[in-house]
């Protein structure tokens, strides 16, 4: 794909939904936190890729909004009605999607997961490079059975399939698995361990800062006030 013709969309939920899988290690207010910080350092890396020309958030969180306006992200509203796409994601994405092409014509589109804090920008760049003309493309993750980047080039539809084993079915709807060494791009988190491996990858900073603060790996929960 060439340069500056790919227009990056992300899907965030509200803060208070976001990472219930680590409920056993942190507490909500800390679990917002870090969504953030995973946001804004994702936002970094792919924002300094030269080959993406935008990057739209789709949320409804306030917070959100403005820490990635603050990077310089364009919002699109989360659309209303999600019916029956279990947690909104991919009908916030493909709202996202039709609402750039809207604006800028039949342009390639690039959706990526919101929580990839190990990302470098020549991850995203490879990737783009690597990617065949006029096909639909995918990254897995690190399991090999999620997505952590969808492509769809100009004159294809994105239809996005994240949720439960999302790399078997963009696979299925005849979407490129693309191969190649891009730890940060592939290591989302969802778990604890899935943190303390981007924490071993090198965190960006915002991510690396909150670790630090917290003592991380250390599992830090805030205390719990007794009722006698």
């Amino acid at each position: 794909m060439c340069p500056h013709t790919v227009h990056a969309v992300i899907a965030v939920k509200t803060l208070e939904s976001a990472k219930s899988r680590l409920a056993g290690v942190l507490a909500p207010p800390l679990r917002s936190r870090l969504v953030l910080a995973m946001l804004t350092d994702t936002l970094r890396a792919a924002g300094a890729a030269p080959e993406i020309a935008s990057i739209t958030v789709v949320t409804p969180d306030p917070a959100v909004s403005r820490a990635a306006r603050a990077l310089g992200a364009a919002i699109h509203p989360e659309p209303r009605g999600i019916g029956t796409d279990p947690d909104g994601l991919n009908t916030a994405l493909s709202a996202a999607a039709t609402a750039l092409r809207s604006r800028h014509g039949e342009v390639g589109l690039l959706a990526l997961q919101a929580d990839l804090p190990a990302l470098r920008t020549a991850e995203l760049s490879a990737v783009l490079a690597t990617a065949p003309a006029g096909t639909r493309a995918f990254v897995a993750d690190h399991a090999g059975t999620g997505t952590a980047a969808l492509l769809a080039p100009p004159g294809s539809g994105l239809r996005p399939r994240f949720g439960r084993d999302s790399a078997h079915h963009h696979h299925g709807d005849g979407a490129v698995r693309l191969r190649g060494d891009w730890p940060g791009l592939r290591h989302d988190v969802d778990t604890a361990d899935d943190l303390a491996a981007v924490q071993a990858l090198g965190a960006g900073p915002d991510t690396a800062a909150l670790l630090d603060e917290l003592g991380w790996p250390h599992r830090v929960r805030e205390p719990v006030t007794q009722v006698c």
